[in-house]
């Protein structure tokens, strides 16, 4: 008897929770696409270079990090106005493309300098000396975390985890890691690349 009761139980709430799931996902989807789209206000932002990603993407689901990581190769950072055209593009909720913009660290939303310096604020970086290495960068290219250098040759980061804490303190600069770094070995390092960019 007890069995009975409990397996009919279990049925309607099993039945019961997909329909509630079934019901929020509907409540979820946004019906804005083929809507009026936004229009970009930075002139300097060819919106006919993402053209064949949206339209490649548009009806795949789970595409939008893979177009905001081609927005953002293409146009070095992703402004607000372009989140918004690319939100009415794909039918997605403009709350929900700016939530995975802020989620993750790769993605920006302010220019950068031609150099991207990502200085590891983790743990093991932490101990071994990483606000001591972050000083020397502030000192030496003048500026605040974010904020790009007077020549636009760097712009300075900090982030949760790099994922390299046997070469702590540790940053990586256009992909490329260096590692065990003090005050003087980030400043030496800083000072070649702006030479190179110098020489180019």
């Amino acid at each position: 008897m007890y069995r009975i009761l409990y397996r009919i139980l279990y049925n309607i709430l099993y039945n019961m929770q997909k329909f509630i799931r079934k019901r929020a996902w509907l409540t979820m989807e946004c019906n804005c696409a083929g809507s009026k789209t936004w229009p970009i206000s930075d002139p300097s932002i060819d919106i006919t270079l993402l053209e064949e990603d949206l339209i490649k993407y548009a009806d795949t689901r789970g595409s939008l990090i893979t177009i905001l990581q081609k927005a953002q190769d293409l146009y070095g950072y992703l402004p607000y106005d372009l989140l918004a055209y690319i939100s009415s593009r794909l039918g997605v909720k403009p709350a929900k493309v700016l939530g995975v913009v802020t989620f993750y660290t790769q993605f920006r939303t302010k220019p950068v300098g031609e150099n991207l310096i990502l200085l590891c604020q983790g743990t093991a970086c932490h101990v071994n000396g990483s606000a001591n290495i972050e000083e020397a960068i502030r000192e030496y290219l003048g500026v605040e975390e974010g904020d790009i250098s007077a020549d636009g040759v760097f712009t300075y980061n900090n982030v949760a985890c790099l994922g390299c804490c046997s070469l702590s303190p540790v940053m990586m600069i256009g992909g490329k890691t260096y590692g065990n770094l003090t005050k003087d070995s980030a400043v030496k390092i800083l000072k070649e690349i702006a030479q190179k960019e110098e020489d180019k």
